[in-house]
């Protein structure tokens, strides 16, 4: 496999796992103006991709730390958001050393999740990309499949007097807000370029052996998996989501042809991506298509696909 998309509507109910802020005592959730399929302007619920990578990430670094994976910075062993900028012993290891090509390739000999997942060193006046691997789009709502609405809530204090919550901050005594609870049919666009773990963009070379490959190639389509099985996010110690379903399609390309996506906001996404990788093997034998229907069927698929490496 080069790279692999997955294009689905996934169904989730009495979720809040993306929210703006706050005003007042009221939690904002995230809405979002899009373009439907009929080219007219709608508001809709969202999860932002930065969310969905955010819990990628993280299931990631459970598969590496679980299965002792020696190729992992501090930065990512602990989750920290600066990744491999937090780990000293990095630095130490490539001392002055700011040629672009080469720091490349100590970072991606030294760990995995950066590999994969993108960082950027600044470290010591340095700039070197890593863009990521992975690639997800927001968790659109579908127009009319998606509705959001305010909960009351109280944090109830029996010794309550007069007045409620204390004026100084400290959110002791009685308070009520309002929640967020959001429910209906979303939008997942998500790309994977297989081809370039362990591969340096700048001296176009892999630099890390064929096993290791194959060990993070792994652990990132598992990681990719779970996301879905699990989606952590806000709120999910009162509001973990209900999801219902998961439907669409995965296209897998075996050469430098991209693997086809399109957007699941249309009601027909599915047909046009077949007939998209119809097209292209015209061009080059090498693009698959598998349709789901279920949550099952799509960790059936994963799950083969995973099996092959």
């Amino acid at each position: 496999m080069k790279s692999l998309s997955i294009n689905g509507r996934i169904t989730l109910d009495m979720h809040s796992l993306n929210n703006e802020g706050s005003e007042g005592n009221h939690l904002q959730t995230r809405m979002v103006h899009i373009i439907n399929e009929h080219g007219e302007l709608e508001v809709v619920n969202a999860v932002s991709g930065d969310m969905l990578k955010h819990m990628q990430t993280e299931h990631l670094n459970h598969i590496l730390i679980e299965r002792k994976h020696k190729a992992l910075c501090k930065g990512c062993a602990s989750l920290d958001a600066n990744r491999i900028n937090a780990d000293d012993e990095f630095f130490k290891s490539i001392g002055k050393e700011k040629d672009v090509a080469k720091v490349t390739t100590a970072l991606l000999q030294y760990c995995a999740m950066d590999d994969t997942q993108g960082v950027l060193i600044t470290k010591d006046n340095r700039s070197t990309p890593r863009k990521s691997v992975v690639e997800f789009g927001w968790l659109v709502g579908i127009p009319e499949k998606n509705h959001s609405e305010s909960h009351f809530h109280v944090k109830f204090d029996q010794k309550r007097e007069a007045g409620s919550g204390a004026d100084d901050g400290s959110n002791t005594g009685q308070n009520i807000f309002y929640r967020p609870a959001n429910s209906g049919q979303y939008a997942v666009v998500l790309n994977v370029e297989l081809d370039r773990i362990g591969f340096n963009d700048v001296t176009r070379e892999y630099v890390i052996d064929e096993e290791e490959r194959r060990i993070r190639t792994r652990a990132v389509l598992e990681s990719i998996l779970y996301t879905f099985i699990k989606p952590s996010g806000a709120m999910r110690n009162t509001q973990n989501p209900h999801i219902l379903g998961f439907e669409g399609i995965i296209s897998v390309s075996n050469n430098s042809i991209p693997a086809p996506t399109i957007s699941p906001i249309r009601s027909d996404y599915k047909e046009e991506i077949e007939k998209v990788a119809k097209e292209l093997n015209r061009i080059q034998e090498g693009i698959e298509t598998f349709s789901f229907q279920t949550q099952s069927e799509f960790t059936r698929l994963m799950a083969d696909l995973i099996e092959q490496l």
